[in-house]
């Protein structure tokens, strides 16, 4: 049995926006990870998305800027990227820790 995740907390659209669009960014730049990624096509082709999700990104934020969203509630956007996994998302955007033999 798959066990329940919690809810997400209650996002204006131009927050769930943003929340999605980040995420986008972040799993890309995880595949081209040149510390993490063994073939180059996929680098490539990562890197080429790249400049669409970061242009749907800038147009979150401008779309809550023009709303007059002018806070970025931290916490509460938080909580809704651990729900969506950001942690470990995030994580492959780092450098490995060198093994020790």
């Amino acid at each position: 049995m798959v066990p329940e995740l919690p809810p997400l907390p209650a996002l204006t659209r131009a927050e769930g926006e943003l929340v999605d669009a980040y995420l986008e960014v972040v799993d890309l730049l995880g595949r081209i990870n040149p510390s993490r990624t063994s073939h180059t096509y996929g680098a490539l082709r990562a890197a080429q998305a790249l400049v669409g999700r970061a242009s749907a990104l800038r147009d979150a934020l401008t779309l809550m800027h023009v709303r007059g969203e002018s806070e970025v509630h931290a916490d509460t956007l938080a909580r809704a990227l651990r729900v969506l996994d950001g942690e470990r998302r995030s994580g492959r955007v780092t450098v490995p820790g060198e093994h020790v033999s």
